[in-house]
């Protein structure tokens, strides 16, 4: 089971992008039912703390303190930002 990328949740956002949010949800039910059943431990953080593998708590107290993204979003995030430095790189050699 894969989380990140997973085919089935990008589905489901094309779907809720182009309005269709019954089925959007539907496929996004779907991916968590698929979570819940592969029955594998799918935290990717290596920080020990109280909250690993409690994804709600842990994502919770990170918005509550704001300081820092948790673990797990770092390369979700560095892959967003690296495309958005590339459209500035290539709007600024224009």
């Amino acid at each position: 089971m894969i989380i990140d990328n997973n085919e089935l949740e990008e589905r489901a956002m094309d779907f809720f992008r182009e309005g269709d949010a019954k089925r959007g949800h539907e496929l996004q039910n779907q991916f968590l039912s698929e979570v819940r059943q592969s029955g594998l431990y799918h935290c990717t953080c290596a920080a020990k703390c109280p909250h690993h593998g409690r994804c709600v708590d842990c994502v919770v107290i990170h918005r509550g303190h704001e300081d820092h993204l948790p673990a797990c979003f770092h390369e979700m995030v560095n892959r967003k930002l690296a495309a958005v430095a590339a459209l500035t790189e290539t709007s600024l050699a224009k």
